[in-house]
């Protein structure tokens, strides 16, 4: 597909400087870029390759003010990244036309229903009692269990496995390989040593606009719900314990694991392979760096942390510079 600038400019609400007239038929990353691409700054450690990039137009903040000539014509906009995010969808959404129909051979159950425009790939199995609603994507070997529901326009991906009574809003996207509503990790010991299973009775709900990454695992609750609200997104290879409760719009990067019954406020970000206790919370806007520990709770959010166990920022960082400098301060001492 090849589009002018000019058109790009107009999808972007952006202002062109150079030539509107190019051709565009690529989407590059800036040090990657040929004659004929399209590519983005919005990182500074990266504007060194403003200078030598080989794209016919580039996507920048509207305020950069550059050091040396650059050859490209360039889009300014408010945003750099979220524009080329805007244009990756477009371009996502011209290359992909959404399934319809019915692959065979699958497997339907009794009572089950099923709206419009629904696609169900080869070797997909629905139990009993399902509601689909429209639009909804279900990839060859899929399973969906028994009193099952699935909003509108959700994709299910080839592999994901989703147990009896799990709740899945509008528009999410659940990747390869998720599992929803297996049974949380109950067990309670025995005096002979052995352990006795405690049973999994709750399901898991998970609001609309919601993604799932490949792998990952959201347990049922052993009462009640595990709780996934609107707008979250959660990486590849986490790790939601049951019980767990997590806010609107957080994000959770792959390798994190969420111990049982702790709740996440809303707009948070948890960076990769960081661990959550049980039974712990976060308010709202908390951010947690990558490899963190949370042990206890932190309410009032609007907080950054970092470390095992983890504390606020600035005090960790203070701390770890000190630690660099144990050594010395050892053969001080010593001396």
């Amino acid at each position: 597909m090849v589009f002018t600038i000019n058109e790009i400019a107009h999808l972007l609400e952006g202002k062109v400087v150079g030539d509107d007239s190019l051709k565009i038929d690529k989407l590059c990353k800036i040090q990657e870029a040929v004659p004929g691409s399209i590519t983005f700054l919005a990182n500074p450690s990266y504007e060194k390759y403003l200078y030598t990039t080989q794209a016919s137009v580039i996507i920048i903040n509207k305020n950069f003010q550059p050091a040396r000539p650059i050859s490209a014509s360039l889009i300014l906009v408010e945003d750099p990244y979220l524009s080329f995010t805007k244009l990756l969808t477009k371009y996502e959404s011209l290359l992909n036309v959404s399934k319809k129909g019915i692959e065979e051979p699958t497997y339907l159950g009794k009572n089950t229903t099923i709206g419009d425009a629904v696609y169900r790939g080869a070797f997909s199995y629905i139990g009993d009692h399902v509601q689909l609603g429209n639009g909804v994507q279900i990839y060859p070997h899929a399973y969906i269990g028994d009193h099952v529901s699935i909003g509108e326009n959700t994709i299910i991906y080839s592999g994901v496995r989703i147990y009896p009574g799990s709740r899945i809003g509008k528009n999410c996207i659940i990747h390869a390989g998720a599992v929803i509503g297996s049974d949380g990790f109950g067990f309670v010991p025995e005096p002979t040593g052995s352990y006795q299973k405690t049973p999994q009775l709750g399901y898991v709900v998970i609001e609309d606009h919601v993604e799932i990454g490949a792998n990952t695992t959201i347990e049922r609750a052993t009462l009640g719900n595990t709780w996934i609200k609107q707008g979250t997104k959660i990486g590849n290879l986490v790790e939601i314990a049951h019980n767990v409760e997590i806010g609107r719009n957080t994000i959770i990067v792959a390798l994190s694991g969420i111990a049982g019954s702790a709740k996440i406020g809303n707009h948070c970000m948890i960076g990769g392979q960081v661990g959550v206790a049980g039974h712990t919370e976060m308010g709202d806007k908390t951010m947690v760096a990558g490899q963190a520990g949370v042990t206890k709770s932190y309410k009032n959010g609007n907080i950054t942390l970092m470390g095992t166990p983890a504390f606020e920022r600035k005090k960790y960082l203070k701390n770890y510079a000190l630690f660099k400098q144990l050594q010395d301060i050892q053969k001080t001492l010593k001396n």
